[in-house]
């Protein structure tokens, strides 16, 4: 053996170990664990779980897109101006309205605290929106309020949760990991449910809300990092050129070939697939998140400056994924939970709206001009709402509320500038068309082609689903 044969040799066994060291851990592994391929030699011999399937009835839509506000907005504050609620502020809520209920911070006894917000009616809808989200008051009748949300669980783990897997206990699937099981995903180079986040720091929770639980790992949502490497150890390592990648992917999985016909374990032939979809995503990964192609318009619509991760990146960046055929892409936009203290109603507040409500404005404006806005669902809303009492700290605040809270969902077959349900004086209770967190899940499936009830998968001796044993289509709010 010469010399420079010895040194390919040590070099593609360096590589070799450095690969499977570096994919082992992070954020990659997640992608390479998550992901299988299609269109590989051996596609007729196995079946890949991702492939597009047929759903239950004919579709409406096609992804979705859930602006996750991480901490609860508050409905008062933003979309639910109450004159009744600014009259008594400062009086205690009446006991019939606290007996038996259970807060998570304040007491029986607190007082009802009115909103200095000032409101304005937009749009033909009328629908009344703050000052705070000018640019949602542009968007106003393409929206489909739901003004009378209601959930079961009152603290943020547990209620993000719910709302996310439909279970207040971590260790069900998540939406989006039922969808990619239930209908696969049109998009064979890059993982069919994405995650994108922004603020300070991930939502409570974490990985559990969009997780894939019981189902197979291919079907949990893959967190992309902000920057140019959204994805850990896709680029090959230093000295190793696109080609040889290929070469050393092919090499493994032929190897792994021998090994699968030998033993016939799947998580072999997932480990092959996972593979094929790196080296695609080698490619697709960077160019996914390169926004210097985007007009300049666009980018400004956004507010958005290339190269700095931002909420309205995230936006651009989730219209990007739907249109390449990724199912199902979540935004996690954090600092939401305004009890007072250093997170209040007042500038705190002013800042987190300015740095949503653009980029929500301009990604349904987005997805309009590009034809997608009628394939794609976008759902906005968090995980409970705020309560008409206030909550003292050092400075005013409102405590968790699940029984009236507001989300708006556009696109997908939802009747666009409808104002659904409405609440009382004060902004407590429901007392038009409520609508369950299980309901709007319902919904959301409805609206992909998939039965609730029949999108199933069996677990420990039991059918599970999405939404339990609950759930039904609000047919009201759909064209």
């Amino acid at each position: 053996m010469q010399i420079h044969d010895i040194d390919n040799a040590l070099t593609l066994a360096r590589t070799r170990r450095h690969f499977f060291h570096d994919c082992g851990v992070g954020v990659g592994s997640m992608a390479l664990a998550s992901l299988l391929a299609r269109d590989s030699q051996a596609s007729t011999e196995r079946k890949d779980p991702l492939v597009p399937k047929k759903s239950h009835f004919p579709a409406k839509a096609k992804a979705v897109i859930y602006l996750f506000m991480a901490g609860a907005p508050s409905q008062l504050e933003l979309f639910e101006p109450k004159p009744k609620l600014n009259e008594l502020s400062g009086q205690k809520v009446p006991e019939s309205f606290t007996n038996g209920k259970r807060f998570a911070f304040i007491k029986g006894d607190a007082k009802i605290l009115g909103c200095a917000r000032k409101f304005n009616k937009a749009g033909k809808c009328g629908m009344d929106i703050s000052e705070l989200l000018p640019h949602h008051a542009e968007v106003a009748d393409e929206l489909c309020w739901i003004r009378s949300m209601k959930t079961d669980v009152f603290n943020h783990g547990p209620a993000k949760c719910f709302i996310n897997t439909g279970s207040p206990q971590f260790g069900r699937p998540s939406m989006g990991a039922w969808l990619t099981y239930g209908l696969g995903s049109e998009c064979d180079s890059l993982p069919g449910f994405v995650v994108l986040q922004s603020g300070p720091r991930g939502p409570r929770g974490g990985a559990s809300l969009y997780g894939s639980g019981f189902l197979p790992s291919v079907y949990q949502g893959v967190p992309f990092l902000r920057g140019s490497s959204p994805i850990l150890d896709l680029a090959p390592p230093p000295g190793v050129d696109i080609a040889k990648q290929g070469e050393f992917v092919d090499a493994v999985k032929d190897l792994n070939k021998l090994r699968l016909d030998a033993t016939g374990d799947p998580e072999i032939e997932t480990r092959i697939a996972a593979y094929e979809m790196a080296y695609r995503m080698q490619t697709s990964a960077p160019e996914l998140t390169d926004l210097s192609k985007e007009p300049q318009k666009v980018l400004d619509m956004y507010g958005v400056t290339p190269g700095k991760p931002s909420f309205g990146t995230n936006c651009l960046l989730a219209r990007r994924l739907v249109q390449r055929g990724v199912r199902f892409v979540q935004l996690y936009h954090t600092d939401w939970d305004m009890h007072g203290g250093s997170l209040d109603l007042t500038k705190p507040l002013d800042s987190i709206c300015k740095e949503v409500d653009r980029p929500c404005a301009a990604l349904i404006k987005d997805l309009k001009r590009m034809g997608l806005l009628d394939s794609t669902i976008v759902v906005w809303g968090g995980e409970f709402g705020r309560t008409p009492m206030g909550e003292s700290r050092e400075t005013i605040g409102r405590d968790h509320h699940i029984d009236a809270y507001t989300m708006w969902v556009a696109g997908g077959g939802f009747k666009p500038g409808l104002l659904y349900g409405q609440s009382d004086e004060i902004g407590y209770n429901v007392t038009e068309n409520p609508v369950h967190v299980h309901d709007l899940q319902a919904t959301i499936l409805n609206q992909m082609g998939m039965d609730h009830t029949k999108l199933t998968f069996r677990f420990q001796g039991r059918d599970y689903r999405l939404t339990d044993v609950h759930g039904n289509v609000v047919k009201e709010i759909l064209v």
